[in-house]
C-alpha cells in the first residue's frame, strides 16, 4: 500500500471540509475515506470498501467535504454490495444506539459495520491514529453503546458480544472474563500505528 497516498488523500479531504462540521468528525471521516481510497489504488474507490450506497456516500461528501474531487469515489460506476446477515445485524445494533437525527452517525454505522469485517483492530481499519480516537467517535455518536463497554473490551469483540446477547446466546463458554484463558484476546492492548499515523511519523523524521 502506498502510505504516502493516504496522507495526500487525507490532506485533500481536510482542506475540502466544511468549517461547521465538528473537527473530530471531519478527521475520522477523512481518515477512513483516505484509507479506502488508497486501498483501492488507481482504479478508484469501490463503494464496497465503505458499505455506503453511492447516494449515501455522495451525501456524505456533499455535507462534509463539499469541495472535494468526487472522481476517485466512482459514484456513478459502482454500486455497493448488500451487507451479509452479520454486517446487517451490526448496522442495526449501531443504528439502535444513535440519535435518529444524527446524519454523521448514520454514515458511521455503515462504515463501522463494513470495516469491522476486516482483520485488524477496528481503529486501524478506520485509519484512525489509536483506540482513543475510536472511543471518542463511539461516545459522540453511539453513547449508550459506548457506555455499556464498562470493562474496555476490544470493540469488535464487544460488538459481537452484544449481537450474541441479542440473539439469546453467549459468545463463549468461560464462566467469567476473569477466568477465561483467552482474556488478552478480548481485553489486551491494541497497539500499533495506522498507515496514516505511520506515514506522518516518517515525514516528521525526515523534516
Amino acid at each position: 500500500m502506498r502510505t504516502d497516498q493516504i496522507v495526500r488523500h487525507y490532506d485533500a479531504l481536510r482542506a475540502a471540509a466544511r468549517a461547521d462540521v465538528a473537527v473530530d468528525d471531519v478527521h475520522a471521516l477523512a481518515a477512513v475515506l483516505a484509507l479506502a481510497l488508497t486501498e483501492a489504488g488507481d482504479d478508484g474507490l469501490p463503494a464496497d470498501e465503505l458499505g455506503l450506497a453511492p447516494a449515501d456516500l455522495g451525501a456524505l461528501i456533499d455535507a462534509v467535504f463539499p469541495t472535494a474531487c468526487r472522481a476517485p469515489f466512482r459514484l456513478d460506476r459502482h454500486d455497493v454490495a448488500p451487507p451479509d446477515e452479520e454486517e446487517r445485524l451490526l448496522v442495526d445494533l449501531l443504528d439502535s444506539h444513535r440519535d435518529r437525527h444524527d446524519r454523521v452517525g448514520f454514515w458511521l454505522a455503515r462504515l463501522l459495520a463494513r470495516r469491522s469485517m476486516r482483520p485488524d483492530h477496528l481503529w486501524q481499519d478506520l485509519g484512525l491514529a489509536n483506540r482513543g480516537e475510536l472511543n471518542g467517535l463511539l461516545a459522540r455518536h453511539f453513547p449508550t453503546l459506548h457506555a455499556g463497554n464498562v470493562n474496555n473490551m476490544r470493540w469488535k469483540k464487544y460488538f459481537y458480544r452484544r449481537l450474541c446477547e441479542g440473539e439469546g446466546f453467549t459468545l463463549c463458554t468461560a464462566p467469567s472474563c476473569s477466568a477465561c484463558t483467552d482474556f488478552a484476546d478480548c481485553f489486551g492492548d491494541e497497539t500499533g500505528l495506522s498507515p496514516l499515523a505511520r506515514t506522518r511519523l516518517e515525514i516528521d523524521r525526515r523534516a
